[in-house]
């Protein structure tokens, strides 16, 4: 496959409003879960994982000032970018999300832009498929540089589920972790941003996505009617190592999105049976939606700039990351990274 490269990363969420604070947090297993205005079934007030920003902004507001945020520290992270030659794709909650805010996907981007000042190159596009928008927006990026000849491009994500509709009808599911569920996620918000680029000759080592696979879950986390076999999860991971050429015994540790419900750490389990040929002593799970709650379409980014800070820190059980992802709708995603000295492309 034509590999990328991640050399540069933002985020803001509920433990920190930077790539460097909100790795570090992750990385100590810190989180910011608090009381909010909201109130459960039980009566007792809804506990959820809030950005904290220096005005009391809401709603759309919020979600372009997050996304600003991580994409400018996104940029000043990589010197020698111009934004008006480098295609950013964001991605959002899904059209079908509950309590979804309206026109985002015919606005936000020029939002953004506005807030910062500047152009991004007109290739640039809203990605709306949840949590797996960062696994779709790499296939993307992955074209526009290798075909749209971009040296490079930005990958971001912006999500919010602290609004009285989404809250109400992911309660209404028994998907909420709440006084009167135990089996469900925090909700959170966040925005995250990376910069890709191809790679390059260097004697230093860089975070590459050697691989990338997706699939199709039938069974989905709301489907009482299908037994749970994560035959998706699984052909996204076949796929995905078929394109690094190697087995899955040679990823160190597994970097996810899940966040809290029990079916997503079933279906990661019942894949690994599936594709794992040979036994691990130790195959480390990290949920970072463990310190910053469930952020929907910014946990990919997300992820990579963690992947990204482990790699550079040293602090990771080993150079090769398994990413997997998923949402609602049962797309699956999964994405390999090594951290390694490469060639030029």
């Amino acid at each position: 496959m034509s590999a990328l490269c991640i050399i540069g990363s933002g985020m803001v969420s509920a433990v920190g409003l930077s790539a460097p604070a909100s790795c570090a947090a992750i990385r100590c297993a810190i989180d910011n879960f608090q009381e909010t205005r909201f109130i459960d079934r039980g009566g007792e007030w809804l506990i959820a994982a809030g950005v904290m920003l220096e005005q009391p902004w809401r709603g759309r507001a919020k979600l372009i000032k997050m996304a600003a945020r991580a994409i400018a520290e996104a940029l000043q992270s990589a010197p020698g970018i111009d934004p008006q030659q480098t295609p950013l794709l964001l991605g959002l909650a899904e059209a079908e999300r509950p309590g979804r805010l309206d026109g985002l996907d015919n606005s936000l981007l020029q939002a953004i832009e506005a807030e910062l000042g500047l152009r991004f190159h007109p290739d640039s596009c809203i990605i709306a498929r949840g949590r797996v928008s960062g696994a779709v927006a790499l296939l993307d990026a992955r074209t526009l540089i290798y075909q749209g000849g971009h040296r490079y491009v930005l990958v971001a994500g912006v999500d919010s589920f602290l609004a009285a509709p989404t809250l109400d009808a992911f309660e209404d599911r028994q998907r909420l972790l709440t006084s009167q569920n135990s089996n469900g996620f925090i909700p959170g918000e966040g925005a995250a941003a990376v910069v890709l680029t191809p790679p390059v000759a260097s004697t230093e080592p860089q975070l590459t996505c050697i691989g990338l696979g997706f699939g199709m879950e039938k069974a989905t986390v709301e489907a009482e009617d299908m037994p749970l076999r994560a035959e998706g999860l699984s052909q996204a991971i076949r796929a995905a190592l078929g394109e690094a050429g190697c087995g899955l015994e040679q990823m160190d540790y597994r970097l996810t999105d899940i966040s809290g419900e029990q079916y997503y750490f079933k279906e990661a389990s019942l894949a690994l049976g599936r594709t794992l040929r040979v036994r691990k002593e130790h195959f480390h799970l990290w949920h970072p939606a463990d310190c910053i709650g469930e952020v929907g379409a910014a946990i990919g980014p997300a992820m990579l700039a963690v992947a990204l800070a482990a790699s550079r820190k040293g602090y990771g059980d080993g150079p090769n990351i398994f990413c997997h992802l998923g949402n609602d709708a049962g797309e699956r995603a999964v994405a390999l990274l090594s951290y390694q000295t490469t060639r030029a492309a």
